[in-house]
């Protein structure tokens, strides 16, 4: 798997809940429109100060236009947080795709936690929704389905290179593996970047040694 950062830029409206989902490409274009505004007023201020009335701005809409789609703000932090959650699932999807062994898994592994530790260093809204989480019950469940859900792609290669292992066992261990990823990486941005490195680093080690435990369960 490339070392490069995804593509986070493009809103796809399919992976994101809305209250009215526009059919036309025109209207498609204008939602869009609104979170890409909204994304870059959270990058420059924060979800905290963002305000409704400034996205419909930016958006060059109207602010009755705005609520047809999001309620409020909440509804657009949880449609931001569900396309970047999106795109980490077709990520770590594409960088399980090719693992033909255990050894090889692991280093796959090790390799999607940095790149997920550089997006959330280099994307200030990817930090400032998953902090966000933690005070949202909405957003701990979405969090909760999404480590449901890469989990499972990980327990899906797991059990190709590992055919033997307890199926329940690999499954059980990677959904931790992929939910405990996540707290590590709030955990790593709150510090100094030298101790949040050393703390990736850890992680790192102790998911690889959770997933060879796992390969050599039996039922």
């Amino acid at each position: 798997m490339s070392k490069n950062l995804p593509d986070m830029s493009r809103i796809a409206l399919e992976h994101i809940s809305l209250r009215r989902m526009p059919s036309q490409q025109r209207s498609r274009e204008r939602v869009e429109r609104m979170l890409n505004c909204a994304a870059g007023l959270i990058a420059d201020q924060g979800s905290d100060a963002m305000k409704m009335s400034e996205v419909a701005r930016l958006a060059d809409i109207s602010i009755g236009s705005l609520y047809q789609y999001f309620p409020d703000k909440s509804a657009i932090i949880r449609a931001l947080a569900e396309h970047y959650g999106a795109e980490c699932l077709k990520c770590i999807e594409d960088g399980l795709a090719g693992v033909t062994s255990l050894d090889a898994l692991c280093e796959a592994m090790g390799t999607l936690t940095d790149v997920y530790y550089a997006l959330f260093l280099a994307e200030p809204v990817i930090r400032d929704i998953r902090f966000g989480t933690q005070a949202d019950k909405s957003l701990q469940d979405l969090e909760i389905t999404e480590s449901r859900k890469s989990g499972a792609l990980l327990s899906d290669a797991l059990l190709r290179v590992a055919p033997n292992a307890d199926d329940s066992s690999v499954r059980a261990a990677c959904f931790l593996i992929m939910y405990l990823g996540e707290q590590t990486m709030r955990l790593a941005i709150s510090v100094p970047p030298d101790e949040g490195a050393v703390l990736v680093t850890a992680y790192k080690r102790m998911a690889e040694a959770e997933l060879r435990q796992a390969a050599s369960s039996r039922p």
